[in-house]
């Protein structure tokens, strides 16, 4: 994301490059006319207040505190909200849904027809096939 924020930084200076030379010529009435240049502008520059970059701009202030919101927003905007968005709407892959759907719906049958809910002999007994006493040998059963 910085990466990006600096790009259109750079971006900014290849459209709109500084000049080279600046001249701020004050237009009030005074004795004499004054021209200033950057030299003697430095010179009567304020002091800045202490500043401590979010690491997105070293030098300018407002453009590194864009950055940092703009950078904030979007993760907010997009990763949170847009991964709960995401996570909230995505498809039932293991079917849970209609897993209990189909519960209810063979529940529902099964006390239409007045037979148990759960059925003892799920699978009939006839049709397992139990190990003999001779294929179990010492096995331990454990019931």
């Amino acid at each position: 994301m910085s990466s990006l924020v600096r790009l259109v930084q750079i971006s900014k200076k290849i459209i709109r490059p500084t000049p080279l030379i600046q001249r701020h010529i004050s237009t009030s009435k005074k004795n004499q006319e004054v021209c200033v240049t950057n030299t003697e502008l430095a010179e009567h520059e304020p002091q800045k207040r202490n500043w401590q970059s979010y690491g997105f701009e070293k030098d300018d202030e407002t453009e590194d505190l864009n950055a940092m919101h703009a950078t904030g927003f979007f993760s907010i905007t997009l990763c949170i909200v847009g991964g709960i968005f995401m996570f909230a709407y995505m498809p039932d892959y293991n079917y849970k849904n209609w897993a209990e759907r189909e519960a209810f719906l063979e529940l529902r049958r099964r006390e239409d027809q007045g037979l148990p809910l759960i059925d003892p002999n799920y699978i009939q007994p006839n049709l397992i096939q139990l190990p003999s006493e001779e294929e179990l040998g010492d096995t331990e059963i454990v019931i």
